[in-house]
């Protein structure tokens, strides 16, 4: 069956030059963006709750955008000044300069790993006397504490901001040649959103393993995958696939 429309769950992305454009229209086919979970803060004194003192801490593990967005809305909100001394440890290169947006970069303590948080490891150890305090949602990854753990560092973990499933009840009588997901969240979503979904004609589309188990757990059909060797980006992955399915 051909493919003309596309539901991506996640939001549009903000730069005009994203693969998503190109490829809406290098293949003539309709994209819409829509969240299926959103990030909302923890309210600060909610925090306090978990026995969080900010003034503690001489060094923050950031490892999403999310994590620093919630990071300096608390310290707002509990008035706690980020002194100039705080050493910022970011998982990637994008978190270290999204940083930007709160500090002036030159002037900061910043320590930046490769992509995963393993690879951020060999950071965090070389500064092992540190009190790390580390920002996070309520779900996280399980390879984090671990990683911690085995550092044998000072660290603690306060759930700054949480995973919520979006109302999608606007899209109830919409279909979709393709639906696009990105993690298990999102497929908790469709389910939470619409318990009785059928996937019948529609094409699936994921990224990660994770995600890959969280759709055959709800039995359905895994019908693009990615990262591969040979579509290293869902873009990529969703190319290859209009463009087989739309000659037939």
């Amino acid at each position: 069956m051909k493919v003309k429309t596309i539901l991506v769950s996640q939001p549009e992305p903000k730069i005009e030059n994203s693969p998503y454009f190109d490829l809406s229209e290098r293949q003539k086919v309709k994209i819409d963006f829509r969240p299926f979970i959103h990030v909302e803060g923890v309210p600060s004194k909610e925090i306090r709750q978990q026995k969080i003192d900010l003034s503690k801490f001489t060094a923050i593990i950031l490892t999403s955008r999310n994590a620093v967005d919630h990071f300096f809305r608390v310290a707002e909100e509990m008035r706690f000044k980020v002194p100039d001394s705080m050493k910022y440890f970011c998982q990637s290169e994008a978190v270290a300069y999204y940083l930007q947006k709160y500090v002036v970069y030159r002037k900061r303590k910043i320590y930046v790993g490769k992509r995963t948080f393993t690879e951020l490891s060999p950071l965090i150890k070389k500064y092992k006397d540190e009190s790390f305090l580390l920002p996070a949602a309520d779900k996280l990854k399980a390879e984090v504490p671990e990683v911690l753990n085995k550092l044998g560092v000072n660290w603690k973990e306060a759930v700054f901001y949480r995973t919520v499933i979006s109302d999608l009840s606007d899209l109830e009588n919409v279909t979709y040649d393709i639906l696009v997901f990105f993690s298990p969240s999102g497929i908790d979503s469709l389910f939470h959103n619409f318990p009785d979904f059928k996937q019948n004609d529609t094409r699936i589309a994921v990224f990660g393993n994770t995600t890959i188990k969280a759709v055959e757990a709800k039995g359905l059909r895994v019908d693009i995958a990615a990262p591969t060797p040979e579509t290293p980006s869902m873009t990529m992955a969703l190319k290859k696939y209009i463009t087989a399915a739309n000659k037939k």
